[in-house]
């Protein structure tokens, strides 16, 4: 069961992240206020309505997670998001990175693999009003459809980086993408200069639910 319901404890619970966040590193005002302003508890089971601002991932069933909100953070500041960018997130999951981008301005199209969370996601950001185009499919081959899009996000570990994601990329467009192995991925940043040359940068490591699909994990 799900509370939309928005406390002044919760309100104060968010302040507290958003200060976390800060002494982590994480310096962008807008994404520190999209965080501030989405109540992350409307995305948890009122039995876990408690751990809604730990700066912890949680499951969400299907075997896939909620970020830790400094994940969330890391990735969005990366992402250099300007209002009004084509923004395509791999893997919709509960739907709070897919809001966080909505709320700093971004046209959202989320593509999630596993279909039982792409039917609920959907169903609770409609209800919530929160416009994000939303598909089902193979998010390592992007939404060619689509393309091409400002930003590109991917919500799991890639064993390598889908050129698929690269070609429906802008030019001077960013992708977030964390690639190692299944257990543990380093997160780069790949800023597309021209059709031939990208800009790689590499930071910290992170653990991710592997990218499944055609150019990332098959399967087991």
């Amino acid at each position: 069961m799900l509370r939309l319901e928005d406390t002044y404890r919760h309100k104060g619970q968010r302040k507290a992240l958003v200060s976390l966040l800060r002494s982590k590193g994480i310096k962008n005002e807008a994404v520190l206020e999209a965080i501030n302003t989405l109540p992350r508890h409307f995305f948890f089971d009122t039995a876990l309505d408690s751990h809604a601002y730990e700066d912890k991932a949680f499951p969400i069933g299907e075997g896939q997670t909620i970020s830790q909100p400094y994940t969330v953070a890391f990735q969005t500041e990366l992402l250099e998001i300007k209002p009004g960018d084509k923004i395509l997130e791999i893997g919709t999951g509960s739907g709070y990175q897919a809001s966080i981008l909505h709320l700093m301005g971004g046209i959202v199209h989320s593509i999630e693999y596993q279909k039982k969370l792409y039917d609920r996601t959907k169903k609770f950001l409609t209800k919530l009003g929160i416009p994000i185009n939303f598909y089902l499919g193979d998010g390592s081959q992007g939404i060619p459809s689509q393309a091409p899009f400002d930003k590109i996000i991917v919500t799991a570990g890639a064993p390598v980086v889908p050129n698929s994601l690269l070609k429906q990329l802008n030019i001077g467009g960013i992708l977030v993408i964390p690639v190692g192995d299944r257990n543990t991925q380093k997160m780069m940043k790949l800023t597309k200069k021209t059709e031939k040359q990208i800009i790689q940068e590499e930071y910290d490591n992170f653990a991710f639910v592997p990218l499944l699909g055609e150019e990332g994990w098959r399967s087991k």
